[in-house]
Formats: C-alpha cells, sequence, structure tokens
C-alpha cells in the first residue's frame, strides 16, 4: 500500500496534467470558434460573388483556371471590392507592376509605397490576371491540375509564390467551400450581358457615373435615376430601350423617377421560392403593378396567380400569392 505523502504527490500531479490538458482543449476550441467566425457568411462577398461569377467563368473556359480560384483570390485580394487597391484602381488580384507600362498606383504591402498595376475597370483586371498566371513560367505547373482541383490550386498559388501570407491556401479554399464557389468550376456558359458589364465604372457621360446593376430572382435590374428614361438606359446597358420598357411592362416613352426597379431581362412567372409559402400583404398605396416589380414577376402571373380580374382593385391587407 502507498504511503499517504506519495498518494497525494501522485494526485496533485495528476491533477496539474488534468488541468493543463483541460486548459488546451479549451483554447483549443476558442480559436475553432474564432475560425468559425471569420468565416461567416457574407453579404458583400456574395454581391461580388453574383456580379463577377460569369466573369470568372469565362476566364476558366479562356484560360484553364478555375473559376473559383479567381473568385476566392478575387474577394480575398480585394476584400470583396472594397480595398483601396480596387478602388483606387480596379486591381482585384493584388498585382504588381513587375515591368508594367500601364497606369500604376501605390500602395503599402510588404513595403512602403509599393508599385501596384491600375485598370480601367474590374474587366481588365481579371483579364490581366489570367494573362499573368498562364504566361509566367513560375505558375505553369498549375496547368497541370484539373480546374476542379481547387484545393491544389490554391496550395499550388502559395507554393508558387503568389502571397507571402502563410495561411493564403487555406483562407481561399475556406472561401471557396462556405461560398460554394466550386459549382462555377463546372460550368459550360456564363451569361454575355454580365461579362460585358462587369466592373465598367468609368464616366457614361461627363459628370455622371454607369447604374450599378444588381441580381434578384433570376434578372438584373438597376435603379432608375431622376430624369432617366428607358432610352438613356438602354444606350448604356446596350440593350433595346424597346425591349426593357417591354421587360418592364410599360410603354418606351415614359420618364423614369428616382428609386424604381428597372428589369433588364424579362421578369419571372413567380416570386424566388423563398416566398413559396410566404404571401404579399398588401400596404397602404401599393398597385399591382409595384408589388410586381418588387419580386421579379410579370404583371399578368400576379393576376392569374390569385384569380383576379385585371380591373381588380387591390385594398390594404390583402393577401396575394407571388410563387
Amino acid at each position: 500500500m502507498l504511503p499517504v505523502s506519495i498518494f497525494f504527490r501522485i494526485f496533485a500531479s495528476n491533477k496539474q496534467d488534468i488541468m493543463k490538458k483541460s486548459t488546451l482543449a479549451l483554447l483549443c476550441l476558442l480559436l475553432s470558434v474564432q475560425a468559425i467566425a471569420q468565416m461567416r457568411w457574407s453579404q458583400q462577398y456574395q454581391t461580388y460573388i453574383d456580379q463577377y461569377k460569369d466573369l470568372a467563368i469565362r476566364e476558366m473556359q479562356r484560360y484553364r483556371i478555375p473559376a473559383s480560384i479567381t473568385l476566392a483570390q478575387g474577394l480575398f485580394e480585394s476584400r470583396a471590392g472594397l480595398s483601396d487597391l480596387a478602388v483606387k484602381g480596379n486591381n482585384h488580384f493584388g498585382i504588381k507592376c513587375h515591368g508594367w507600362t500601364g497606369r500604376s498606383v501605390f500602395h503599402d504591402d510588404d513595403a512602403s509605397q509599393e508599385c501596384f498595376r491600375a485598370y480601367e475597370n474590374a474587366f481588365e483586371s481579371y483579364e490581366d490576371h489570367s494573362k499573368f498566371l498562364a504566361g509566367s513560367q513560375r505558375y505553369s505547373r498549375l496547368f497541370a491540375l484539373k480546374t476542379t482541383d481547387y484545393r491544389g490550386w490554391a496550395h499550388g498559388l502559395k507554393a508558387c509564390g503568389y502571397a507571402t501570407n502563410p495561411n493564403y491556401a487555406n483562407k481561399l479554399i475556406e472561401i471557396i467551400e462556405l461560398y460554394r464557389l466550386y459549382q462555377y468550376d463546372t460550368a459550360k456558359d456564363y451569361d454575355r450581358f454580365m461579362v460585358q458589364r462587369s466592373g465598367t465604372d468609368k464616366p457614361a457621360t461627363p459628370g455622371g457615373t454607369l447604374h450599378p446593376i444588381y441580381i434578384y430572382n433570376k434578372n438584373y435590374y438597376l435603379y432608375a435615376r431622376e430624369g432617366d428614361t428607358f432610352k438613356s438606359i438602354g444606350k448604356e446597358v446596350g440593350i433595346s430601350y424597346r425591349a426593357i420598357a417591354r421587360y418592364n411592362e410599360r410603354d418606351r416613352r415614359d420618364m423614369l423617377h428616382r428609386g424604381e426597379v428597372v428589369y433588364l431581362k424579362k421578369k419571372q412567372k413567380k416570386a424566388e421560392k423563398t416566398y413559396k409559402r410566404r404571401p404579399h400583404i398588401v400596404r397602404a398605396g401599393e398597385s399591382m403593378y409595384d408589388i410586381a416589380q418588387k419580386y421579379g414577376i410579370r404583371l399578368k402571373s400576379l393576376y392569374k396567380k390569385n384569380r383576379l380580374p385585371k380591373d381588380y382593385q387591390i385594398k390594404v391587407g390583402d393577401s396575394l400569392r407571388v410563387y
């Protein structure tokens, strides 16, 4: 039988080990929670993806760089288009000058005031990113990988020296998996309209800027400004103004007012699936047309879904199916 003094020494020793292990486990848990918090879904990131996914798919089909990798790099390097480099120089990928003869901007990075490439728009930045990777011997071995091997590409970019951040590969993979960007690596086609329109943020007219384009219910839309007409919008986006007026169920000569939603493709017959069991409750001042525009659906479909005659006058509190 062990002496009492030895027994307590063993117990104290084991107790210290248990406390150390518990502390270590708690620390690991906190780090895991912190990592999860850092990967939290962001609307800003999703908006960026919606705007540039078609451009990334186009680049993949031309240069064999996974669309998921291009998008993840664009998101991470430009902070979803909000970084100084993206705002001042439309540089979405943090590419430094390296013999660049075009416009440039200066930014603190590994050293103070380093030279970075600047572009007229995001389209040029995406194209130059593809050429930068495809035309460099440093990254040549990556092109032996499949376009669906985003993990191989992420680790390969870090190994080839694209970034100095030791967690660069893991960050790209986290973004790709959180936002399911890998789904674009098997895409067979892209939306040419969005490719042509992506990032064209130079002035449309002296003193004016292009309308930002948004995505909703499988459609593209913008908000009208005071003085806009279907003709002026059509000229800007390169779509027949007669077609735009038709998509919005309006007369092509109508003057638009600030804040009106203008769809750039034919509207859907029903709202997004999230409204399957959520009817619209009519509010004061709303018309059937207002409601159709709100959900991106055709006015004719809204009447049909609710079995209403075209001369029906809706009332505050009416419940309308939109899906």
